[in-house]
C-alpha cells in the first residue's frame, strides 16, 4: 500500500512531486530541483501566476480572503515556489512598502489602527524571507516578533487587547516565519531559533489541541484537517511544522500523533476534510475526498516522529 499512495502522489500537482521526491523518498537534489521549478510553470503554481493583476498583485494587500495578495503567496510558497519568482518577489515587496509599519511590524490599516498585527507580521516575513531574502526590512520584522513574544513560549495577536496567553492560531504563523527566515541565514538566527524553541514547550504543553488547564479540545475544528490553512491552527498543520524544522519529538505529542493515524482511511490516504469559506481562485481538491496535500504532509509527520523512535 505505501508504494501505491507514493505512486499516488507523484501523479499529482509538481508542488505535490518535488515535496514528496525531497520529503519521502530522498531523491538527489538535482532531481528534486528540476521538478520543483516546474511549479512557476505548471499545473497550481502557475495558475496562481495568472490570476495576477496588471497592477503586479493579487486582489487587495490582504483581503479578499483568500485571494489577496498575502494570502496567494502564502499558498505559493507552500507550493515551494522557487525564491528567485519574480513575480512572487514583487508582491513582497509591494507588502513591505505598504505595510511596515513604525513599530516594525506590519500593519496594512494603519491609521485606524494604531499598532502592528503580530498574525499578518508573520505571514508577511514568512513571504518575504521566502521571495526576498535579501531584504534589509525582513530584519526589522523578525525584531518585532521577537519582542511580541510572551511569557508563555507563543504569540497572541489579542495582546494590545490585553490577552495574556498564547494563541496557536498566532502561533504557528510565527513559528513558519521564523524557520523560513532561518532558512535563509537571517542575521538574528540564534535568537529566532531560541524562540522557536520556547514556542515548541508552548505547543507540547497544550499535546498539540488541548487546553493546558482542562485537558479538553481547545476547539474541535483544530482536529480537522484543512488545506489551505490560511491564518488557522489545526493539529496537521502544527506537526507538520515540528516535522519541518526538524523539533525534537516529545511525547506529549503522542495523542496527535495518534489522532493522525486514526483519520488515515483504508486506501492508505488522508482526506481533505474541510475548506475554509470564502473565495478561492481555483479550487485544487474537493472536501471529503482523497487529499494529496494531507498524505504529502502526514506522511512526512510520521516520518520525523517514527525515525525519531528509531
Amino acid at each position: 500500500m505505501a508504494d501505491q499512495v507514493i505512486f499516488w502522489l507523484l501523479q499529482g500537482d509538481p508542488a505535490i512531486r518535488w515535496q514528496t521526491l525531497r520529503d519521502l523518498l530522498d531523491s538527489d537534489d538535482a532531481l528534486v530541483d528540476r521538478e520543483r521549478a516546474l511549479v512557476a510553470r505548471r499545473g497550481w503554481g502557475r495558475r496562481l501566476l495568472e490570476c495576477r493583476s496588471p497592477e503586479g498583485g493579487w486582489g487587495g494587500l490582504y483581503t479578499p480572503k483568500w485571494t489577496s495578495t498575502t494570502y496567494t503567496l502564502l499558498l505559493l510558497r507552500a507550493m515551494g515556489l522557487p525564491s528567485k519568482n519574480q513575480a512572487a518577489s514583487q508582491g513582497a515587496r509591494v507588502l513591505l512598502d505598504r505595510g511596515l509599519y513604525g513599530d516594525d511590524g506590519i500593519n496594512f490599516w494603519a491609521p485606524r489602527r494604531r499598532c502592528s498585527e503580530t498574525c499578518v507580521t508573520g505571514m508577511v516575513l514568512a513571504i518575504a524571507a521566502r521571495f526576498l531574502p535579501a531584504d534589509g526590512r525582513i530584519e526589522n520584522l523578525v525584531e518585532h516578533l521577537l519582542a511580541e513574544q510572551m511569557p508563555d513560549g507563543g504569540w497572541n495577536c489579542q495582546r494590545y487587547r490585553g490577552a495574556s496567553h498564547s494563541s496557536l492560531h498566532t502561533t504557528i504563523s510565527v513559528l513558519e516565519a521564523l524557520l523560513e527566515y532561518e532558512a535563509g541565514g537571517g542575521r538574528q538566527a540564534r535568537s529566532t531559533r531560541e524562540a522557536r524553541e520556547r514556542a515548541h514547550e508552548f505547543l507540547y504543553v497544550h499535546r498539540m489541541y488541548c487546553s493546558h488547564r482542562t485537558g479538553s479540545v481547545i476547539d474541535p475544528r483544530m482536529t480537522r484537517f484543512w488545506f489551505p490553512p490560511q491564518w488557522h491552527y489545526d493539529v496537521l498543520r502544527g506537526l507538520d511544522y515540528l516535522a519541518t524544522a526538524k523539533a525534537a519529538p516529545d511525547r506529549r505529542a503522542f495523542p496527535a500523533i495518534e489522532l493522525l493515524r486514526h483519520r488515515r482511511t483504508a486506501d492508505g490516504t488522508w482526506p481533505l476534510q474541510s475548506v475554509y469559506k470564502g473565495h478561492y481562485h481555483f479550487a485544487m481538491e474537493k472536501s471529503g475526498e482523497p487529499s494529496r496535500w494531507n498524505t504529502l504532509r502526514a506522511l512526512r509527520v510520521l516520518r520525523w516522529w517514527d525515525d525519531a523512535d528509531r
